[in-house]
């Protein structure tokens, strides 16, 4: 489905991806693990598109010179030049580190932003699946986001990515700060999405126990560049 070859990211004089490679199949969820500023989340901005529009504005403002090299290839298709907005109507969705909800929007609102992209079929479908898979946002569906808690903002973020018809769901530290029983209540729906939707998900995090269980395989990330591959727990 896609395959990342030789990325380079440099912010200037600093490297922040060396040399870095990683593959998700169909069906499958990949792990991305590495201790923080490993080049994760620059991993799934570049993988996203969005590092293109940061450069842009870096540029236009003057600030920091950003130089992306490599190859991506989505669905056997190179799509290195391709927007965010363009990756995301062929399926490649990013739900951010630390949520990135609308705080001032309700939890319905969030949601219907997410399915822009959507169908109205496709949106009452898929809203009726949020509220299937995270039952604790329907309850609260009329609530501003940014009176939730981590948990039920980091269901929403989830959920407002399924809007958007994925294909390939970019998932980028989504434990972060989360209590255990959360963590184990996202990891669980995690792998409902990819068994019930068909979704691939490529998943990024800094510690890999909670994670490693459900993925097919595992990539770790040390300085920006690949150390190794794993395979995943069956």
């Amino acid at each position: 489905m896609l395959e990342a070859t030789g990325l380079m990211v440099f912010y200037e004089n600093m490297l922040a991806l060396n040399n870095v490679s990683i593959s998700c199949e169909n069906n499958q969820i990949v792990g991305v693990f590495g201790a923080n500023s490993a080049g994760k989340s620059t991993l799934m901005y570049t993988l996203s598109g969005i590092m293109e529009d940061i450069k842009k504005k870096e540029d236009m403002a003057g600030r920091e010179r950003i130089t992306v090299l490599g190859a991506i290839k989505y669905l056997g298709k190179d799509i290195m030049g391709l927007k965010p907005s363009q990756r995301a109507r062929q399926g490649i969705i990013l739900c951010p580190e630390r949520r990135r909800i609308f705080p001032e929007s309700t939890v319905l609102e969030n949601l219907r932003i997410g399915g822009y992209l959507a169908s109205p079929p496709q949106k009452k479908e898929s809203l009726e699946y949020v509220f299937r898979i995270f039952p604790a946002l329907e309850k609260i569906k009329k609530r501003v986001g940014g009176f939730l808690s981590g948990g039920e903002q980091q269901m929403l973020a989830i959920g407002r990515a399924l809007m958007a018809q994925p294909r390939l769901l970019l998932l980028d530290e989504p434990l972060l700060g989360l209590s255990p029983l959360i963590q184990v209540l996202l990891v669980r729906s995690v792998k409902e999405i990819r068994d019930e939707r068909g979704v691939s998900i490529i998943v990024t995090e800094q510690y890999a126990r909670p994670v490693l269980p459900i993925v097919d395989y595992a990539f770790i990330l040390e300085n920006g560049a690949n150390t190794g591959g794993a395979i995943g727990q069956p």
